[in-house]
């Protein structure tokens, strides 16, 4: 697996030898190591879909209370595709990244209105949302098709074993790692193979401190031959999170809160919080968020929450709204409701709202 030294990627693919032995120790090492997951019980293209798409950017961990929770409420491609928007952000709730529970909410709908399930890559690439990674995924482990899939975990395996020193999220480095994983792919067991990639990333070929010891493949590992599996894969700096601050607004009537619904695009869109404006002169903007019906207002308390690209500093003010009745909001709110703290739950609130409301319950008050 010997490379020549350019500026671009580059690696040197392996002859036929070398893929069937890679195959056997692969595979035969997913056999007998893969962790028992639900969404590998199944061959049900829309469980597997569903999987994927949770699996972005979050752990194995947080994904399977979701996942089960998730298919209990909308156990179809059909009920999901039905059901409201506000539902299956609520079922979503927690666990972040709320674009891709509307993107799968909206593919849903294109999908349910085909007879079948799209069954090979390129059907699942024609709907919406459904991208190359998540069409492979479910292409090859829902329908065996001999398909590939790079993921972040398949990329590190692929830098390692191949001693790819360029950036791996650069494009033209991508490009490259695709034409691996391309050429590796077999024929047979096309699902267990990318799965068995990815669990390679997953468990032994881990980012900082990888486990060569218990790795199947590190005898034909380039990385590890050169004692570079520390310092690969080469990974490009993320810019440091944008600080931003943000006041958020706590007004009550009886057991029942004032909370706004975000526009569908955008950051939290579809989701149910208080009403939060960004910037100076906060008082002045929500006040104009809440069609001028803002009378006393005190601060509560202030914490922090950060996103992938954003820091929040949110301050928490306690106001009273004259009226009880709901307007159309401004700005980045579709609606406004005067609800329940229960039925906040069932409409669908983001994580930071969740810390907004625990702050005012340690301030008594919220109970």
């Amino acid at each position: 697996m010997r490379r020549s030294e350019k500026n671009t990627a580059s690696y040197s693919p392996l002859n036929a030898k070398q893929k069937r032995d890679l195959h056997k120790r692969l595979l035969a090492f997913y056999d007998d190591k893969k962790r028992d997951l639900p969404w590998r019980r199944t061959s049900d293209p829309y469980r597997i879909w569903l999987s994927e798409v949770m699996l972005q950017q979050t752990r194995v961990e947080t994904v399977i209370p979701y996942y089960e929770r998730f298919l209990e409420a909308f156990p179809t491609v059909h009920r999901l595709a039905d059901a409201p928007l506000d539902s299956v952000l609520s079922q979503w709730s927690g666990l972040g990244y709320y674009r891709r529970a509307r993107m799968l909410h909206a593919a849903a709908g294109e999908i349910s209105l085909e007879p079948t399930f799209p069954k090979d890559r390129d059907a699942l690439l024609k709907v919406k949302g459904i991208g190359p990674y998540t069409a492979g995924a479910v292409a090859s482990i829902a329908f065996g098709e001999q398909v590939p899939l790079v993921d972040g975990n398949v990329a590190r395996v692929f830098a390692r074993l191949f001693a790819i020193r360029e950036d791996i999220k650069a494009s033209s480095t991508l490009k490259v790692l695709w034409q691996i994983a391309g050429e590796l792919v077999p024929s047979a067991r096309a699902g267990d193979w990318n799965q068995a990639l990815m669990e390679l990333g997953a468990t032994v070929c881990v980012p900082r401190e990888p486990r060569c010891g218990e790795c199947p493949v590190a005898k034909q590992c380039e990385a590890r031959i050169s004692g570079r599996e520390r310092t690969l894969p080469v990974v490009g700096k993320k810019a440091a999170p944008k600080a931003q601050e943000r006041t958020a607004l706590f007004s009550s009537k009886g057991a029942r809160v004032l909370m706004l619904r975000r526009v569908p695009n955008g950051l939290f869109g579809g989701m149910w919080e208080l009403p939060t404006v960004e910037g100076p002169e906060a008082e002045q903007l929500l006040c104009r968020l809440v069609n001028g019906n803002l009378s006393s207002y005190s601060p509560v308390g202030e914490f922090t929450h950060v996103l992938s690209h954003r820091r929040l500093r949110v301050t928490v003010v306690h106001a009273t709204i004259r009226g009880a009745k709901a307007w159309e909001p401004l700005g980045d709110y579709d609606a406004s409701d005067w609800l329940r703290i229960d039925e906040c739950e069932t409409r669908g609130i983001s994580r930071l709202t969740r810390k907004a409301l625990d702050l005012l319950r340690t301030k008594g008050l919220l109970r």
